[in-house]
């Protein structure tokens, strides 16, 4: 059993363990402290909605930040802490890759070369990293949330957070409610000639659908 799992044809499987077991190890360590790694890591990544009803049409030119968003999305990344997404994909992927390996003994006498082993161990992590992270996700502790109404963001301040705001090229952008509570959304400019980036910060001034229309914050007495 050892050599099987020190073989070559093994090791980016057992490696994947490994890496997972010291991550899940220092996360354990690391929020018995008080300062979890999942809350650092996930403090310095950019900051998305999963939530956004994205309605644009794919074929549309700013489907490529909605596809991004939809692909982040997919992996549940924003419900879930990334180091724990990551840990799911390191032990799918090192599971997936052992178990096609063992069977490629059962049935060829030998192992299959490690790269080819990793295309099914690939294809069997990703959806693992999506139903695993919607199970965590379920029963991650959640702030308080209030509901609020959409018509209630016009005139609030939005800052761009990801993407470049053109027409018809929507970005997204962060705001806070009456609650303190943070939303995300996607916006392009009132003005077609007009665009916004990252950083940007914005005032709301009508809604299309899922989209919402921003003008420049010229002014230095409105903050979000």
């Amino acid at each position: 059993m050892v050599d099987f799992f020190l073989s070559p044809g093994n090791s980016p499987f057992t490696i994947s363990l490994a890496i997972m077991l010291i991550i899940a190890l220092l996360e354990l360590i690391s929020a018995s402290l008080g300062m979890g790694i999942s809350e650092m890591v996930d403090s310095v990544l950019p900051e998305f909605d999963t939530d956004i009803d994205a309605d644009i049409d794919m074929t549309e030119p700013g489907g490529g930040t909605d596809s991004l968003i939809k692909l982040l999305s997919w992996f549940r990344i924003g419900e879930v802490p990334v180091i724990m997404l990551f840990i799911i994909f390191l032990t799918g992927f090192g599971l997936s890759g052992l178990i096609v390996q063992f069977t490629a003994i059962q049935i060829l006498g030998k192992t299959i070369p490690s790269l080819i082993a990793s295309v099914p161990a690939v294809m069997c992590a990703l959806p693992t990293v999506r139903v695993c992270g919607g199970l965590l996700g379920k029963y991650m502790p959640k702030d308080e949330t209030y509901v609020v109404s959409e018509k209630s963001f016009l005139g609030q301040i939005a800052t761009i957070t990801m993407g470049t705001a053109r027409d018809n090229n929507p970005a997204q952008a962060k705001l806070k409610d009456q609650h303190g509570q943070t939303h995300y959304i996607l916006v392009v400019p009132d003005n077609p000639a007009a665009s916004f980036q990252q950083g940007d910060k914005t005032i709301i001034v009508s809604q299309n659908g899922s989209i919402f229309k921003v003008i420049a914050n010229t002014s230095s007495v409105l903050t979000d």
